[in-house]
């Protein structure tokens, strides 16, 4: 391996980090014990060999630039498994700490993910989280991300796949709209009612309904004047204010069903289900705050053998 950084290259990476933490060379001259001076011509050494300007500098305060802002995502990315390399080889890192960042799609962030991560930080106060809730796809490596949930398999041959759980779809509907529409007694009667549709975001289709039916699992097209898409909470929505029936997952209307602000329907073709997924990048060493948050999810939301 050749050597491509020196003392002073990696020492300038360092300061340019702590700059823009904290918004202003005078903050991370303080930090690093040296002049905001020398701060401001370390950073502009380093413009000078990318080429590229890594801060908008006014005389109030300083921000970073476009290129300045994902130079810094991976520069602080690999100061910090630096650090955790040396912890690791030391044996110095008993504890994770670090930034994690998770993106998960909206209904599982909010009904599955975003409650447990208190219990999770309390555990391990060291680690930061940032959360990205979007039911798009990302980009593990250009985006950064430690970890991905997933409603299917990856296509990326690169990642692990951890399913978490299968969860359980239900069709409900409002007992107002049931007053007024009336209560449909099989499959073929859903042709006569409001049904709320959803566009997958990845490929603007429909998502069509799943049931059971003489024992195997049916896809049933159905149609609406209403469609969501995106966020698929406002489908949900829709039905508590008596828009219509949606298929939709147990968790999240299960408390709705419960106080009877929703009501199951066809429970008979019920019991269907889709999978999600946890999915992380394949490496010889995972950091170990990626390490146990995967550890702390799969206990606390895969079921035996998954």
């Amino acid at each position: 391996m050749t050597r491509e950084f020196d003392a002073m290259r990696l020492g300038s990476i360092e300061l340019f980090c702590l700059a823009a933490e904290q918004a202003s060379f005078t903050g991370a001259a303080n930090i690093a014990g040296v002049t905001p001076a020398a701060i401001s011509r370390s950073i502009g050494r380093m413009e000078e060999r990318l080429g590229v300007r890594l801060f908008v500098r006014t005389t109030r305060q300083i921000r970073l630039t476009d290129a300045g802002r994902r130079y810094y995502d991976q520069c602080r990315d690999a100061l910090m498994q630096l650090v955790e390399a040396e912890r690791e080889v030391t044996g110095a890192q008993t504890a994770p700490a670090g930034p994690l960042r998770i993106s998960a799609p909206t209904p599982y962030a909010h009904y599955r993910l975003l409650p447990l991560l208190p219990q999770f930080r309390q555990l391990y106060p060291d680690v930061t989280v940032e959360v990205h809730v979007s039911n798009r796809n990302i980009d593990f490596a250009g985006e950064r991300y430690d970890i991905a949930i997933r409603g299917r398999d990856p296509v990326d041959s690169s990642l692990i796949a951890r399913k978490l759980e299968d969860a359980e779809l239900v069709l409900v509907a409002s007992p107002a709209y049931l007053k007024r529409a009336g209560t449909p007694a099989s499959l073929e009667a859903l042709d006569g009612h409001e049904c709320i549709q959803f566009d997958l975001p990845s490929t603007g289709r429909r998502i069509p309904w799943s049931f059971h039916v003489d024992g195997k699992t049916v896809d049933v097209a159905t149609t609406g004047g209403y469609t969501c898409s995106e966020d698929v909470l406002g489908i949900v929505t829709l039905a508590r204010s008596g828009a219509g029936i949606v298929q939709t997952y147990r968790f999240i209307v299960e408390q709705d069903i419960q106080s009877g602000a929703l009501v199951e329907l066809l429970p008979m073709h019920g019991g269907t289900s889709r999978p999600f997924i946890l999915l992380y990048p394949h490496a010889r060493h995972l950091s170990l705050r990626v390490r146990t948050f995967v550890d702390f999810l799969l206990a606390r939301l895969a079921g035996p053998g998954k």
